[in-house]
């Protein structure tokens, strides 16, 4: 009962939880992933417009500052090579533009004509590492300066004659703290960049002059985002090692790379607000379902609960216990009603029917001690039939010789007494007489029981006289006997004699089953046994041995007359100990293992519950 309610409390929170939460959750989860789709969109778009400026920026700075080293190139103060006049020249250009850190300008021989530099004079001297002449305008890679704690390139321009003669080259060293300050700085949030590398991942031009030229993004997912075939709408792993999302473009004419990233935390941070909403709508929903569920539950699960335990009382026959009144019109009150009604009905029914199985009862006993006494009586009559005539015939045509020859034998003993050959031969004879006569008499009490006399026996004293007479026989085998019985058990009703020998042809079929130093175990104690589907309170016996044991083909045979393992077994024991348990209305139970050993358990019913204390002294065999 209890767990029908807890189940139909489950169901009912489950359908509500899932009415409520499915709807939530699926919106929810679309919503977030609408919400994290068009971030993703927004950002890489966002990304790649910023690129693409800033690329167009960048190559029209560069062209800017080709075309400014054309023109400087053209005019007729250069072209004189006068250093006089062209050094005021450059100072003004240099001054003016705020790009070139350096103007300088070399002969068509190579040697330095002049250089325009903050803070310096001229330089005469030639340097053919750094300056060479240029026929064509010309732009070399990025160098780094650290003294300057900046990178730069060069620009070079031929200055021609009026004639068309090569004259010499101006150089502008032009630095990339320029670019970086009106080109690559951007406005992404918090965590948006936009850097300059070359195709080996060097960092070019960069916010942090520190890594110029001295670290590159080689071994990174932005590396590996400019030069290999990648899904811009994926997040990677940049130079910091933090998830970005980020997009790039060559800058046309070099191989210099503008690269534009955000860090992907700072563009899902509406997302995760948009996440707690969801989260917070959700548990909102949770919430109404319970309350929900506990009002379903407090006006339906709780009247069915009474009823399923109502109903539970009913299947006991309790009807003596009062439902509690549910006061309602409606269906649940209804059927409270009716559940009294039928409750009601059921009582009268069942009070009826008490009635009329006392009587059978009554009649049933009755009918009971008669069959089972000619049940008894007809199995008896069965089984010993006719091995009682037969054995009749035999132990008369066996004992008329037999008593003969036992007087002959008698009547020759002082004459065999002097002699040894005659005296060992005459008790050879004697025993083997006395064998038969004792084989006869227990055939004959096999076929025809002698007579109980039932008397209160103490099982605890019976053990002890019985282990007094088997104990001299252990000793003499060199066996261990283990006895655990209770002084305290209940006395049964019982033939003290018959339980006796039945006892002791169990211990000794025990002893001989065994070898030397073997075990012999004897405990008693209080149990119960089936008996026509009633428990009866018994007193159990078990004789236990480590013989050889008995194999499961032959123990279902161990029962029956004259079947036998022994070379000098006459096969009449243990029937006699299964006549002597059975007419003490008890059973007995084998158990055995080859080469472990073989348990016989007694059950013999206790005195209270024994059908025979009504024949109390008076022979039960028929």
């Amino acid at each position: 009962m209890t767990q029908t309610k807890y189940n139909l409390r489950f169901k009912v929170m489950v359908i509500f939880l899932t009415l409520a939460l499915v709807p939530l959750v699926t919106i929810g989860w679309v919503s977030i992933k609408a919400t994290e789709e068009l971030i993703v969109d927004m950002v890489i778009r966002q990304l790649q417009n910023v690129a693409v400026d800033k690329i167009a920026l960048l190559e029209h700075w560069l062209d800017e500052r080709k075309a400014d080293l054309t023109v400087i190139a053209e005019t007729s103060l250069l072209k004189t090579m006068d250093p006089e006049e062209i050094t005021p020249y450059l100072d003004l250009i240099r001054k003016k533009y705020g790009v070139y850190r350096v103007l300088t300008v070399i002969s068509a021989s190579g040697d330095v004509i002049t250089c325009s530099r903050e803070g310096t004079g001229p330089i005469n001297k030639p340097d053919p590492h750094i300056y060479t002449v240029k026929d064509a305008l010309f732009m070399s890679e990025i160098s780094h300066i650290p003294e300057e704690n900046e990178s730069t390139f060069q620009i070079a321009a031929p200055i021609f004659s009026d004639a068309g003669k090569l004259l010499g080259t101006i150089y502008g060293n032009v630095g990339t703290q320029k670019i970086v300050f009106f080109i690559l700085n951007v406005s992404l949030g918090k965590t948006g960049e936009c850097y300059l590398v070359d195709k080996d991942g060097r960092f070019l031009a960069h916010k942090d002059p520190s890594r110029i030229l001295t670290q590159n993004i080689s071994q990174t997912g932005s590396f590996r985002n400019i030069f290999q075939k990648r899904s811009d709408r994926k997040a990677y792993l940049d130079y910091r090692g933090i998830e970005v999302f980020g997009t790039s473009l060559n800058v046309g004419g070099t191989d210099w790379y503008i690269v534009v990233e955000q860090d992907r935390e700072e563009a899902f941070h509406s997302a995760k607000n948009n996440k707690r909403i969801v989260y917070l709508t959700i548990l909102l929903g949770i919430g109404s379902a319970l309350m929900l569920t506990w009002v379903v539950s407090f006006h339906i699960v709780t009247p069915i609960r009474s009823l399923s335990e109502y109903a539970g009382l009913i299947a006991d026959s309790k009807f003596d216990q009062t439902l509690v009144g549910v006061d309602r019109k409606d269906e649940i009150g209804m059927l409270f009603r009716a559940f009294k009604h039928m409750s009601f009905k059921l009582k009268e029914r069942q009070d009826d029917l008490e009635h009329k199985v006392e009587l059978k009862e009554a009649e049933l006993k009755e009918t009971d001690i008669i069959l089972r006494k000619t049940k008894r009586m007809a199995e008896r009559s069965e089984k010993f039939a006719a091995m009682g005539r037969m054995g009749a015939a035999v132990a008369h045509e066996i004992r008329t010789p037999l008593t003969s020859l036992k007087l002959f034998l008698d009547s020759i003993e002082d004459q065999v007494e002097h002699s040894s050959e005659g005296k060992e031969d005459f008790q050879v004879a004697m025993r083997q007489i006395k064998r038969i006569e004792a084989t006869i008499n227990r055939f004959l009490d096999l076929t025809k029981p002698k007579d109980l006399l039932f008397s209160e026996v103490v099982i605890s004293k019976l053990l002890e006289d019985v282990l007094f007479v088997f104990r001299p026989l252990v000793n003499r085998q060199e066996c261990r006997l283990n006895v655990l019985t209770d002084e305290n058990l209940p006395a049964i009703y019982g033939d003290r004699k018959i339980l006796a020998e039945a006892l002791i042809n169990l211990l000794v079929n025990a002893l001989e089953s065994i070898s030397d130093h073997g075990d012999i175990s004897i405990t008693s104690s209080v149990d119960r046994f089936n008996r026509n589907g009633t428990l009866v309170p018994c007193i159990r016996i078990d004789i236990s041995d480590t013989g050889q044991g008995i194999s499961d083909n032959r123990i279902e045979n161990i029962f029956e007359p004259f079947f036998t393992t022994k070379a000098s077994g006459t096969g009449l024991g243990l029937p006699l100990v299964l006549n002597a348990i059975k007419n003490h209305e008890g059973i007995i139970r084998v158990k055995s293992k080859v080469r472990k050993g073989t348990t016989f358990s007694l059950f013999i019913p206790q005195k209270s519950d024994n059908p025979l204390n009504e024949n109390h002294g008076k022979n039960t065999n028929h």
